[in-house]
């Protein structure tokens, strides 16, 4: 047997925090020397932080970059581990994103990415080059400052191995993985026996069900859950969620279980016979220990993947603590309709703080003292139960008009009351009186504005009138749905200083509430999930309430349909509706669609414009309309489409309109409910859950 005991680990990295990003490393290398590994895998990009974005144009990060590297080497950390470590490297006149292979205080091989991501929140050519020579390592000069420091003048770089006297190992860096041709099959060829996999989202699953991948010791770090794979089982898995700023996950392999696999395989040996040759790093150096009772082997597990709702609780939950303790502020302030969006906000802040007071409870450090500041606490007291915490950190304000209803006011104080929040109930009467019904919309713009205007005023008064230090930022809390029709007025409550749920559905926010409702121990979650959404923008008469999917013209199912047809999907007006003929052709007629697609583009094309003043919020839902950073769209249409819609009309015609045109079978059925269907429709566009 040939044992080897290897580390993955999960760092809370912050781009351009040097000190932070290097105090969590040495800290990751020193928890896996501990546990006895021999290699420690990291994330990519870990010195300067992966979100640098156009600070990776500056010689300044570069520099620093390799400051940090260096107080690295010199000291003790590498000395008997493989440590991949990644940072920005530029090589004569181009800038690669590199994985640095560190070994007993010297860099063994310098790997730079081969394939980079360059689609939906990823635009990693604008700042670095890919590498194109793959047949072939190339000499690098290493920086006079760290070739004095380190006694060693030069590097390889490029594409390659670093071969061990038992195994040898190698790195695939995130889009490498994606591509037709994956490096990791060539690799395996070449009797790579450990892969180094990093990537930004990824899940067990893709690794496992890959029959390459799989004929490996694969040591994985995903943001999605870093884990360690030996021939397709998962024998370690991380957190996928959590506020400690590092988390170790160790697995303990045998590599004679990846040699007898392989020797197992015909095809495999047949193909290894003529494989083109990678070049190699020879380091005289053994990693492996021979058997001993002394070392145990990892188990296979049953990969454990937290629920859609799960996700939308401790995702935005960690995102919001992460920005709370990092912003300097000292709490968060809340407008709280009473509603399912700002009800779901408060409930993933309730479930932040359950989270803060398990990780003190289980002895972290950092989060104890990030509590004790962002709390406020004295003479050695900390958080110890999650209510007295929000009661400190969290105001939510109810700010009701005379179209408010009882019962939304009665919901928003149960909630708050639940959660521990310090909760006012401020009246804006006074600000919207009078009016003829001509001028209705601009009323209900107006009671939505101020309390905008309120929020901030009172986010910033509320700690001085209870003798507290600092700021409370205001948090946001409108969905994707509600972004993508614009649904919601410009410089209203959408307008904050963060919003934790600005990506997620509708859909997604009603399951969530009866998730939380039960497993957050927040009851009333339930009556407010039942309620039908409304705005409560007009006056309350005996014969009409106001009603969100009434006020937009469509449903908030429909609403998903479109969002991922037209981003997932890239679907304009013409082929939206061609597929829609076939999602819906059983039930409404092609007219009936068409009337629906035109409606949904003139609403997104009339209101694109506010999305380039949505507030920064949590990326989750793939069809996000976000104008900042992820759907780069032109924010002036003509909003009758005039070409698109003729062509629609035409359609129409030909298909005799105002018949329904397709019969649904009983398999019809079926293949629809598993999200299964014609056209594009194959891919889950059809299923409103799909993209949870």
């Amino acid at each position: 047997m040939r044992l080897l005991k290897v580390a993955t680990c999960n760092l809370n990295q912050w781009a351009m925090d040097f000190d932070c990003n290097f105090k969590n490393i040495k800290e990751s290398i020193t928890q896996a020397k501990q546990a006895g590994a021999v290699i420690r895998l990291g994330p990519e990009l870990e010195i300067t932080g992966y979100g640098c974005e156009d600070h990776f144009l500056e010689l300044d990060t570069i520099n620093h970059g390799w400051e940090c590297l260096k107080e690295i080497l010199v000291g003790d950390w590498t000395d008997g581990i493989l440590c991949s470590i990644g940072m920005p490297v530029i090589k004569g006149s181009e800038r690669y994103n590199c994985q640095v292979l560190c070994f007993n205080r010297k860099i063994i091989m310098i790997r730079p990415k081969m394939w980079l991501a360059n689609d939906g929140n990823y635009r990693e050519l604008r700042w670095f080059t890919a590498w194109k020579h793959k047949d072939q390592l190339v000499d690098f000069q290493l920086p006079s400052e760290i070739a004095e420091a380190i006694s060693q003048k030069s590097v390889h770089f490029g594409y390659g191995y670093v071969q061990f006297l038992d195994t040898a190992v190698a790195a695939e860096v995130c889009e490498e993985l994606f591509t037709p041709i994956p490096p990791h099959a060539e690799l395996a060829l070449n009797g790579i026996e450990v892969l180094l996999i990093l990537v930004e989202e990824i899940t067990c699953t893709v690794i496992t069900k890959d029959a390459t991948v799989a004929a490996f010791i694969t040591i994985i770090f995903s943001d999605g859950c870093s884990c360690v794979v030996v021939n397709g089982e998962v024998v370690a898995q991380g957190s996928q969620f959590f506020l400690r700023d590092s988390e170790v996950v160790l697995g303990q392999v045998d590599l004679d279980a990846v040699a007898s696999l392989r020797g197992s395989i015909s095809s495999f040996q047949e193909q290894a016979s003529y494989k083109n040759t990678v070049s190699s790093v020879l380091v005289p150096y053994k990693l492996c220990q021979p058997f001993s009772m002394q070392m145990s082997l990892s188990n296979p597990l049953k990969i454990n993947y937290l629920s859609p709702e799960e996700e939308i609780a401790f995702g935005p939950g960690c995102w919001l603590w992460d920005y709370l303790r990092r912003s300097g502020a000292s709490g968060f302030l809340l407008p709280l309709s009473g509603g399912a969006d700002s009800s779901s906000v408060a409930a993933i802040v309730g479930c932040m703080c359950q989270l803060a007071v398990k990780e003190i409870d289980n002895g972290d450090e950092q989060v104890k003292a990030d509590a004790i500041r962002i709390g406020n606490y004295t003479d050695g007291q900390f958080p110890t139960d999650s209510k007295e915490f929000a009661k400190r950190i969290f105001y939510t304000v109810f700010m009701g008009s005379e179209n408010s209803s009882e019962d939304t006011k009665k919901r928003a104080k149960e909630l708050a009351d639940e959660i521990g929040s310090w909760h006012l109930d401020v009246s804006i009467d006074g600000v919207v009186d009078g009016g003829s019904n001509i001028e209705n919309l601009g009323l209900q713009n107006i009671q939505a504005r101020i309390r905008m205007v309120l929020a901030f005023m009172l986010a910033s008064l509320l700690p001085w009138v209870h003798s507290k230090p600092g700021f409370y930022l205001v948090l946001g809390s409108s969905n994707v749905d509600e972004g993508l029709r614009g649904y919601l007025t410009k410089y209203d409550c959408s307008s904050a200083d963060i919003n934790p749920i600005g990506s997620i559905s509708k859909q997604g926010l009603r399951a969530f509430l009866r998730w939380a409702a039960i497993h957050l121990g927040y009851s009333s979650l339930a009556e407010i999930e039942a309620a039908p959404p409304t705005a409560e923008l007009e006056p309350i008469r005996s014969n009409y309430s106001q009603l969100d999917e009434v006020d937009m013209g469509m449903t908030y199912e429909e609403l998903s349909v479109y969002g991922r047809l037209r981003k997932i999907f890239r679907c304009g007006p013409v082929s939206m509706f061609k597929n829609l003929c076939y999602r819906w052709g059983s039930r409404v007629s092609p007219l009936e669609v068409a009337d629906k697609v035109k409606h949904f583009f003139k609403c997104y094309s009339i209101n694109r414009h506010k999305m380039t003043v949505l507030t920064p919020s949590y990326h989750a839902e793939s069809y996000s309309p976000e104008d900042n950073r992820f759907d780069l769209r032109q924010f002036l249409y003509n909003a009758r489409w005039p070409y698109q819609f003729r062509k629609m009309d035409e359609l129409v015609k030909e298909l005799d309109g105002n018949e329904v045109a397709l019969g649904e079978t009983r398999d019809q059925d079926k293949s629809r409910v598993n999200g299964v269907g014609m056209g594009i429709v194959a891919a889950g566009s059809g299923d409103p859950k799909s993209g949870l």
